[in-house]
């Protein structure tokens, strides 16, 4: 089995394995990572000439994170989540504005800003997940079973 494929299945069992809390966790790390992708390109691009090859890699990671952006804004749960659903909707509806309009520009500084933001929030949800992991579970007591007989 080559590398290339063990990370692969490794990477799908993870992902089917995953609670909800690190899923999303997952979600964020790699939106850090495709907007890491695009601010090193896009440095690149700045030091010298642009590269058509280097724009379109920009683009690609960007969309991807868009593409993430998307799927978080659709799994909130309005009707449990209350103001903190409402919150993060907004937030993540000015990502991809900003992303969208930072990829036109090419606006390195921008992506940063977006990739700075959802990091910090990564690292709230990873916090509250290793929290949540580390409460002993809740054990339910029978009440009113008459054991005695």
């Amino acid at each position: 089995m080559s590398y290339k494929t063990a990370s692969s299945s490794y990477k799908e069992a993870r992902v089917k394995t995953a609670g909800q809390g690190q899923l999303i966790v997952m979600l964020y790390d790699e939106a850090v990572k495709q907007l890491t992708t695009a601010t090193e390109l896009l440095h690149l691009n700045e030091k010298g000439k642009k590269d058509p090859g280097r724009i379109e890699q920009i683009s690609k990671a960007v969309l991807k994170t868009q593409e993430i952006i998307t799927e978080l804004m659709v799994s909130l749960d309005f009707d449990n989540g209350g103001e903190i659903a409402k919150n993060l909707f907004s937030i993540y509806t000015w990502f991809n504005k900003e992303l969208v309009e930072s990829n036109i520009g090419q606006d390195v500084h921008r992506i940063s800003a977006v990739r700075d933001m959802i990091a910090d929030l990564r690292n709230s949800w990873n916090t509250i997940v290793s929290q949540k992991a580390a409460e002993p579970p809740k054990r339910e007591t029978a009440v009113g079973l008459n054991i005695a007989g």
